[in-house]
């Protein structure tokens, strides 16, 4: 058994420390082949953590808050929590780092502590999100770039392979393009260059253009575009899923003795929709394209979301992400 040690930022995020340490301790219970470094106050949080020798805590009072400017931040508070745990995993102390802290910050700190892999441009921002049928598919970029280029996206529809095939079982992932219409000449022309740099790509499994209205209907297992429009679309859809169940409690609420009745017989189905719709459990965004996991939860993660972004992680590190990566974009260099 190889053990795997990941580094927590411990202070990052709306409800830290405690639902991070929460998270930790409900992981480290699970998993006997991980071990965790957590970055932060000690005192804090030893109050919310469970005994246990395969966690050590490294003391600093320094954070990243969330309105601290990205790149100045990780530059100026090299004492940081979040900076440490990526120190660590660039000095070869950790294998991963995971923050629910600032997000560009966290960027930043993979960018230019941690390092990219030779051969990729630009790392991605990728997440797993929900569709109806209860499958995921993963998604990039969402927002670690705002422009991008057909290279690109073109070298992200390779990440998104290797990664829905290593951690989420996937056999030849399909890989769709986000556009405004599923015909290969449609779009702009950044979308059109991609299109046919992706036809041609032998090594993923390309289903063509993919239009916004069907991503939940599992339409394929990898969906990519540019950051901009993936972190618009991210947005629109969390909005959308916490709008709808919010106005279906209200409209349970107000629709008197009727709808209370048939929200009671309807209990167990409106649980199995609300479950579907919750990604927590398919952990945090992935800064993919970096020289180790780097990985993100949201800012007002829980301990059941850091529970499951650190078995995301142990997949990867299972599973070798990285390392098949390197292998991958080795081979495109020679």
């Amino acid at each position: 058994m190889i053990m795997k040690t990941i580094a927590v930022d411990a202070m990052g995020g709306d409800n830290a420390p405690q639902a991070i340490v929460e998270g930790v301790n409900q992981a480290l219970a699970e998993f006997t082949d991980i071990e965790i470094k957590l970055y932060g106050d000690e005192e804090k949080i030893k109050s919310y953590l469970n005994p246990n020798d395969r966690v050590f805590i490294v003391h600093t009072e320094e954070k990243i808050n969330s309105d601290d400017e990205p790149v100045k931040s990780i530059r100026k508070k090299k004492g940081a929590s979040m900076v440490l745990g990526a120190q660590a995993v660039k000095d070869g102390q950790a294998d991963a780092v995971i923050s629910a802290g600032n997000t560009g910050a966290l960027l930043a700190a993979g960018l230019f502590v941690v390092g990219r892999i030779k051969g990729i441009d630009r790392p991605a921002l990728l997440s797993t999100l929900p569709t109806i049928g209860g499958k995921n598919f993963v998604m990039l970029d969402l927002g670690a770039n705002a422009e991008n280029t057909a290279h690109h996206l073109h070298q992200y529809a390779i990440l998104g392979s290797f990664y829905s095939e290593a951690v989420q079982g996937v056999t030849k992932p399909r890989v769709g393009l986000l556009n405004n219409g599923t015909e290969g000449t449609k779009g702009d022309p950044l979308r059109k260059e991609v299109y046919d740099l992706l036809s041609k790509e032998p090594a993923i499994n390309f289903v063509g253009n993919i239009e916004a209205r069907e991503l939940l209907n599992g339409v394929a297992d990898v969906v990519v575009t540019d950051g901009f429009t993936g972190n618009a679309v991210l947005k629109t859809i969390e909005g959308t899923v916490l709008s709808i169940l919010s106005a279906l409690k209200v409209a349970i609420k107000d629709g008197g003795a009727k709808a209370k009745l048939g929200a009671f017989f309807l209990k167990d189905s409106l649980y199995s929709l609300r479950d579907i719709m919750d990604y927590s459990s398919a952990g945090g965004a992935v800064l993919i394209g970096l020289q180790a996991p780097v990985v993100k939860c949201h800012g007002s993660s829980d301990a059941k979301s850091v529970y499951y972004t650190i078995k995301q992680v142990r997949t990867m590190l299972e599973n070798r992400v990285v390392d098949k990566i390197v292998d991958e974009f080795s081979q495109e260099k020679a």
